[in-house]
């Protein structure tokens, strides 16, 4: 049954104080249950911290998942222990296929109410918390982003609880082929428009820049 494995939230951590160069990409699990709910800005979470609310965070981000399958897939991969967490996840999951979730679709978890919007792209701070040479690069090639949600009634979630599937849209956009069409495979671009109302939103300069250069 797809639950919950573990809730998570970060803290400041500082890569160089000199520089104010400092993130909240490595989160820890909490115990108990933890409130979440749609942000003007920064994480839906209560507790997490988010430093770069330019590209993360709002209400299209509010809420990382990272599926602990894919998780322990990258733990053999790399020969090293995976914590909960580490990805930047702030719900690391059981039982859910976060790659093939499609756009617009809907889970209640706990007493909250989310919806997936975006798929996660690597950047160079998350690298820099792996510690792993050529890190951005390994993980877009491996294209298991993990879900980005945004919270449509705000609730309570605790590890444990259980992730039930509301609904899911027909027109068949997935986070996996939208993260493939802005990494690794640009003529997939134009497919996201299928997505209609569920189209994600940040995305949409990489489509029309697509469209301008190779009009069909």
């Amino acid at each position: 049954m797809p639950h919950v494995l573990s809730v998570n939230t970060g803290t400041r951590m500082d890569f160089d104080a000199a520089t104010l160069d400092h993130t909240g990409i490595a989160k820890r699990p909490v115990d108990g249950a933890v409130h979440v709910h749609a942000p003007d800005s920064g994480s839906g979470v209560e507790g997490d911290f988010v430093a770069d609310t330019k590209n993360h965070g709002g209400d299209l981000k509010a809420v990382y998942a990272y599926a602990r399958e894919d998780l322990d897939e990258w733990s053999a991969e790399l020969n090293r222990d995976l914590a909960p967490g580490l990805f930047g996840e702030n719900l690391t999951t059981v039982g859910m296929d976060l790659t093939n979730a499609v756009l617009g679709e809907r889970w209640r978890i706990g007493t909250a109410l989310l919806q997936v919007t975006t798929p996660r792209i690597p950047c160079s701070t998350f690298a820099r918390v792996m510690e792993q040479q050529g890190w951005v690069k390994t993980f877009t090639a491996k294209a298991t982003p993990g879900a980005y949600f945004r919270v449509l009634e705000p609730g309570a979630i605790a590890a444990g609880d259980e992730a039930v599937l509301v609904d899911r849209p027909d027109h068949g956009v997935t986070i996996g082929l939208a993260f493939r069409a802005v990494t690794l495979e640009p003529e997939l671009l134009p497919r996201l428009l299928d997505a209609g109302e569920h189209f994600p939103e940040n995305l949409r300069n990489r489509v029309e820049r697509h469209l301008a250069t190779n009009p069909t």
